[in-house]
């Protein structure tokens, strides 16, 4: 009996310790879901790392030559300009010239009606043809003593002065033609056709823009600066980028005691004739270039307080630098400390930027100065 009891004990152990190491297929079905909520999460966390992280657009600190200039305004005149007056007057006949033409120098601008003095002209040749077969005869009966020397000397100053008069009618006929004093491209036409003009009536202007110069006006302090023969830029907001090259031509030794300045011409290459007579003007006059300084776009630039402030880039970190100045211009700004070429700095997105900041990279920009 005892051993009965004891048997059964055993086998009730047996079972019960089989039902607990089974395990409920649905066990690892109802599992699963809690580990793919554990990376879900990890992934959301990694998303959110990276959303805050501040997008950036960078640029390559460069190095190359950059010029310290006194920056001047200017209205551009022409070294070549001539007003054409007739020197007779007259009924205007034919226009040959119009606004915007290129006229060679002594070419005919305007014809006057000249039917009198072609008249005039004829009757001075048929008089000089005249007194000079006149002439031929008393020189060879002078040769031969048939002619004395005073009737031979009448007779040359007789020739001498038909030919002056002939000379002269050729001249005011030649008058009835205006012509332009100067090679270059006609600017004004101030007459019309059937008008009767006066010598002191103006007619056209010429101006020859091959040749084109800015008067400035600099102040006295930079009176040693400048010398003849100098460097200068020439740009104009209508042209855009493009740029002119210059030179001082003249620099007055005389300073103004009212405006305290003194007047510097400079000669402008106009290639193409892209630079027109009257046209506004930037001058650079250039006093100094480093050829070869560290550069920093100026749109990189963050102003604090009178301090100049860029952000650089390094593993994901912007870090704020205070710059150093030296020259500059409107498109960069030498550097003379605190960066290398090569370094990125940030040129959008750097507005209220923190120092330290992590930062991400969205795109550099190529930058290529003009300047």
């Amino acid at each position: 009996m005892y051993r009965y009891i004891v048997f059964f004990l055993i086998l009730s152990l047996s079972l019960s310790s089989c039902g607990k190491k089974q395990s409920n297929p649905n066990d690892h079905q109802k599992k699963s879901p809690k580990m793919g909520a554990v990376k879900d999460s990890t992934k959301h966390k990694m998303g959110k790392d990276e959303n805050t992280l501040i997008p950036v657009e960078v640029a390559a600190i460069t190095h190359g030559a950059i010029s310290n200039y006194i920056l001047l305004s200017s209205n551009l005149e022409t070294e070549i300009q001539a007003d054409v007056y007739a020197r007779a007057q007259g009924i205007v006949e034919e226009i040959m010239k119009e606004e915007g033409n290129y006229v060679e120098k002594g070419e005919v601008m305007l014809r006057l009606d000249a039917q009198d003095y072609k008249i005039s002209e004829q009757q001075a040749h048929v008089d000089y043809e005249k007194q000079l077969n006149n002439f031929k005869r008393l020189q060879v009966m002078h040769k031969k003593a048939l002619l004395s020397d005073e009737e031979f000397e009448d007779a040359k100053y007789g020739l001498k002065a038909a030919e002056l008069k002939w000379d002269d009618a050729k001249l005011q006929l030649d008058y009835r033609s205006v012509r332009s004093p100067i090679s270059g491209w006609v600017g004004e036409r101030n007459v019309k056709v059937g008008q009767r003009i006066q010598p002191t009536d103006k007619l056209f202007s010429v101006i020859n823009s091959s040749q084109v110069i800015a008067v400035v006006y600099v102040p006295e302090k930079n009176i040693g600066q400048l010398k003849r023969g100098q460097k200068a830029i020439i740009t104009s907001d209508n042209l855009g980028a493009e740029q002119f090259e210059g030179w001082i031509k003249r620099i007055s030794p005389v300073v103004d005691p009212s405006s305290g300045t003194f007047k510097v011409t400079v000669g402008v290459r106009n290639r193409k004739r892209a630079l027109r007579p009257g046209m506004f003007v930037n001058v650079h006059l250039i006093i100094d270039t480093h050829p070869d300084a560290i550069l920093v776009p100026k749109t990189a630039i963050v102003y604090e307080n009178e301090f100049m402030n860029i952000y650089i880039v390094k593993k994901g970190v912007a870090h704020k630098i205070r710059l150093n100045p030296g020259f500059e211009d409107s498109e960069k700004i030498e550097a003379l400390s605190g960066v290398q070429p090569g370094d990125k700095v940030i040129v959008v997105g750097q507005a209220g930027m923190k120092d330290k900041a992590r930062v991400r990279i969205v795109s550099e920009r190529k930058i290529k100065y003009i300047n």
